[in-house]
């Protein structure tokens, strides 16, 4: 073992799965994982533990972790003094930064947040929420909720819950009148572990690694052969902010080219190339991409 360790934490429940997928496309290999809260990773300078996104900020911030992966929401719900190191644009479900919204039931008369003056607000997200009205000098009793808020919404006065694409709010006839806030996924770190110059190295590293397997996640590599005489109209399909690879072949008739596209416009990028005179069209995902 390595006398150099990061003392790691890495998020159960909802962000798990979709971690340990991004740490793998990055690079680092967790095993263990779904059975226990100490999992083993292929690299001897990391002991990782696995632990609520919600309390990760706490053990952080304790100095009882060097770093951890959490959302924005729980280092703000938390108070946490740590240093932000990079965000880290993933989530369970879109990728898109998840929203924590105040709802109310589709047949509510409340229109905006003053209408809730003097009412009952269920979330687990209670010191967030607490703020939001407080700085909109609306009085409001937060309680805490212990999940399924949905299902309180008609218990209550209004609910402040976790949303990324509103499905299950439309599912409970719940209707958005407001976010309270945005929040991505963050890496945060330990202030005294972040001016030790192997800790900070290490996280900086790990940073690059993550970030490139999410950039690489919408993107697909693209290789062709193109006839010399068709180059100048295939390069005008191809998008503009691309600057793509050309290579000479054995036929000197002919040049390869390698390009890196979002996976969104490949299915009408392809058939447009091989209309303007491609050939030999390959397309492969990608595990990172560093810029």
């Amino acid at each position: 073992m390595s006398e150099k360790i990061l003392k790691l934490g890495i998020p159960t429940g909802s962000l798990q799965k979709a971690t340990i997928e991004l740490f793998g496309k990055a690079g680092f290999h967790i095993v263990d994982s779904e059975r226990s809260y100490l999992p083993s990773i292929d690299d001897e300078q990391i002991q990782l533990t696995m632990l609520r996104a919600q309390e990760m900020g706490k053990y952080v911030a304790g100095g009882e972790l060097d770093a951890g992966i959490t959302g924005y929401d729980w280092i703000m719900e938390s108070g946490c003094d740590v240093v932000d190191v990079c965000e880290l644009a993933y989530s369970k479900a879109t990728g898109k930064p998840a929203r924590w919204v105040l709802a109310v039931p589709d047949e509510s008369r409340v229109k905006s947040a003053k209408y809730l003056a003097g009412g009952i607000i269920a979330t687990e997200l209670v010191n967030v929420t607490k703020k939001y009205f407080a700085d909109k000098n609306i009085d409001v009793k937060v309680e805490f909720s212990w999940g399924a808020t949905e299902v309180k919404a008609r218990l209550v006065d209004a609910i402040v819950e976790l949303t990324e694409t509103g499905a299950s709010l439309r599912a409970n006839n719940l209707r958005i009148i407001d976010t309270v806030i945005n929040s991505t996924t963050r890496f945060i770190a330990n202030k005294q572990s972040w001016q030790d110059k192997f800790k900070q190295k290490k996280l900086e590293e790990i940073c690059i690694l993550l970030n490139a397997a999410i950039e690489a996640h919408s993107k697909v590599g693209l290789k062709m052969n193109i006839k010399k005489d068709d180059l100048e109209r295939v390069l005008k399909i191809l998008p503009a902010e691309k600057s793509p690879t050309i290579s000479s072949l054995a036929d000197s008739d002919y040049v390869a080219i390698e390009v890196i596209v979002d996976d969104k416009v490949e299915r009408s990028l392809v058939p447009a190339l091989k209309r303007a005179g491609a050939s030999g069209i390959i397309t492969y995902p990608l595990n990172k991409v560093i810029h």
